[in-house]
């Protein structure tokens, strides 16, 4: 079976929730005996880059800004598919999602999928008419994919509710560094193991950092607060969360990180915390509960859906009550020993790989082998 995946920057994932997703999925597909390919954007993947782990990419370029880069990648994309053979195109997230009425009207025995990860348009970086059209983007993927994936059961809650059309609950994973790996990330950043605090995702506003570093200046600690990701066309948000973080030296903007550094900074946290106002279901967070990290979240439903029962959370968007909490995590040891069992527990259980590429192999039609 050739399956194509269309909406995502590209593979391998340097950053980004859907990357992961889509990496994870076409890599176990070629393990199934499946021919996968998958469209990359050049500012992303390098376009000499052909092949990755036996999956096939396809570059093609797009008007890399922050409006036009996703619409202009998809389209170019959607319309190159219509010259090959394909069994599958499964669009990732909302605003690629608006093109899939191009596959369904000019390659009617092509079966299309779409992925719901989140309700972009509840994202502060977005001006009113992206939200606009990410809103008609989630209209015309529930209305005409032939089968809609959530990522969570908030999501299928509200596609049930919305569209009247039953969407299927297939959460994301978590792919692990082996523990062997090696990485000198700590001493460079003058970090000590179980020295600090981590928080990892892009440096755009819904994300909440804002609120994170408040409560930090609040917190009488000597640990440290590690900030890893970069901005996403959010210059602005960026420069003001640098200069909050100014007059407080413990707190450290790390960049970018992947692979064995990110590894490194996940093992060695102390604590992970995520403050964000909208999620769908964060990969980030599930990496922290599978690396042993004892975790700290907003109380949005994306994020309580993640941790269950085994982590500490707080009222989104209250500074005082976060800076509670974080004192809070912080003075009971024990409590956060018993949290990291039972969610390394719950990420094996309810967020491995191997269940999720069966179940998506089944809406498609196959059976894992």
């Amino acid at each position: 079976m050739k399956i194509y995946f269309i909406g995502q920057k590209g593979i391998p994932a340097k950053s980004g929730g859907v990357e992961k997703y889509v990496e994870a999925l076409a890599t176990n597909f070629v393990q199934n005996g499946q021919e996968v390919f998958v469209y990359t954007r050049p500012h992303y993947t390098n376009k000499k880059l052909t092949e990755y782990q036996g999956v096939k990419l396809i570059s093609r370029p797009s008007c890399p800004t922050k409006n036009l880069d996703t619409f202009t990648h998809t389209l170019i994309s959607a319309i190159d598919v219509l010259f090959r053979r394909a069994d599958i195109v499964h669009f990732q997230a909302i605003g690629p999602a608006s093109l899939i009425w191009i596959v369904k009207i000019f390659k009617p025995k092509t079966k299309v999928i779409f992925t719901f990860h989140c309700q972009d348009y509840y994202h502060q970086k977005w001006g009113w008419f992206a939200r606009f059209y990410l809103r008609l983007g989630e209209v015309v993927g529930c209305r005409l994919a032939d089968e809609v994936i959530v990522v969570s059961h908030n999501l299928a809650d509200y596609v049930a509710q919305k569209y009247g059309r039953e969407a299927k609950y297939i959460p994301n994973g978590v792919m692990i560094t082996d523990k062997s790996v090696n990485s000198n990330i700590l001493s460079q950043l003058g970090l000590e193991p179980q020295g600090y605090i981590l928080a990892v995702t892009r440096l755009v506003k819904h994300k909440g950092l804002h609120y994170l570093i408040e409560a930090f200046h609040k917190l009488d600690s000597d640990s440290k607060l590690v900030i890893v990701g970069d901005g996403a066309h959010t210059d602005d948000y960026v420069n003001q969360l640098i200069e909050l973080s100014q007059a407080d030296p413990r707190i450290i903007f790390a960049g970018e990180r992947s692979g064995n550094d990110l590894a490194q900074l996940f093992r060695g946290a102390k604590l992970f915390v995520q403050p964000s106002e909208s999620e769908g279901l964060s990969i980030a967070l599930l990496e922290a509960m599978a690396y042993g990290v004892p975790v700290l979240v907003s109380d949005i439903p994306g994020n309580l859906e993640a941790i269950g029962d085994y982590g500490w959370s707080f009222r989104s968007g209250d500074v005082n009550d976060l800076t509670a909490k974080l004192k809070e995590c912080l003075d009971n040891p024990d409590q956060a020993s018993q949290f990291i069992k039972a969610a390394q527990q719950r990420v094996e259980t309810e967020y491995n790989w191997h269940d999720i590429t069966n179940r998506t192999l089944q809406i498609y039609g196959l059976s894992q082998t």
